[in-house]
């Protein structure tokens, strides 16, 4: 098997060599990383990039979208799977599909008709600055186990006939109750809970969810992600792209209407 390896904490992040190291063991592993952090970009796209020779891969002075275009697009075009990741923090929720860098390199892949897996560190913060935090290479371990095992099993098994891509969040092994932790199918979460205040002359945003998760109360259903995740088990959710909904009549009368609001 080949595969594709980027994320977007940059090629000198911990979670991307942790998945080097792990996925050779069962793959050909080209990396083709950001050479610098690039959280939190979407799917921004460059006009140009320029690519450096790193002791990983290749280094990429550009986004996480930019790395599997270019991936793809040249550097390696006959990939049978992309993996983005290991992010550091946690990736949940309906509305980051569209924010994280890591989550957007997946959602590119499969423009290519490429499948993909972005795969992402929950990190509790309960206990911890989580901006300040660096995490260790053991604490990917239930992560790395995680990836190697859906990359190992999930193309001949057909899990890619029913979803684009996979996003997958695992525990820190040491934080979990159970060990190891099972693996469980969830959906995205829909709650939000962002907000703005004003502060001197500026307005700050502010995700609310974190401090719940902290705090071990969060509003999430059983069968969402970020629920399967604050208990202790690995989440993985099937998605599809690109975004879309089913045809229905309500816009199509609209739609019907659209001269007659001329006259």
């Amino acid at each position: 098997m080949d595969v594709l390896l980027t994320n977007d904490d940059g090629i000198e992040s911990t979670g991307i060599r942790v998945l080097a190291d792990a996925l050779t063991e069962i793959a050909d592993v080209t990396v083709v990383a950001p050479a610098e952090d690039q959280s939190a970009v979407g799917r921004t796209l460059s006009q140009q990039v320029t690519v450096t020779e790193h002791d990983l891969g290749y280094a990429v002075e550009g986004t996480p979208a930019d790395c599997v275009v270019c991936g793809l697009g040249t550097l390696c075009p006959d990939v049978d799977l992309v993996v983005s990741g290991c992010n550091q923090g946690a990736n949940l929720g309906e509305y980051v599909l569209g924010r994280s860098g890591t989550i957007s390199a997946a959602v590119e892949a499969t423009f290519f008709e490429t499948p993909a897996i972005a795969v992402s560190l929950y990190i509790p913060g309960q206990d911890l600055d989580f901006h300040e935090y660096a995490a260790r290479e053991s604490e990917y371990a239930e992560a790395v186990r995680a990836t190697a095992h859906l990359v190992d099993g999930a193309l001949d098994s057909g899990v890619f006939e029913e979803a684009d891509y996979l996003n997958v969040n695992a525990p820190i092994p040491e934080r979990c109750d159970d060990s190891p932790p099972s693996m469980t199918v969830t959906h995205p979460s829909d709650v939000y809970e962002m907000g703005a205040e004003h502060e001197d002359d500026a307005i700050v945003f502010r995700d609310r969810i974190w401090g719940l998760m902290a705090d071990g109360d969060i509003p999430d259903p059983e069968g969402s992600d970020r629920r399967a995740i604050v208990e202790g088990r690995v989440s993985v959710s099937p998605l599809t792209a690109p975004h879309t909904t089913h045809r229905h009549d309500a816009l199509d009368s609209l739609a019907g209407t659209y001269g007659d609001a001329r006259e």
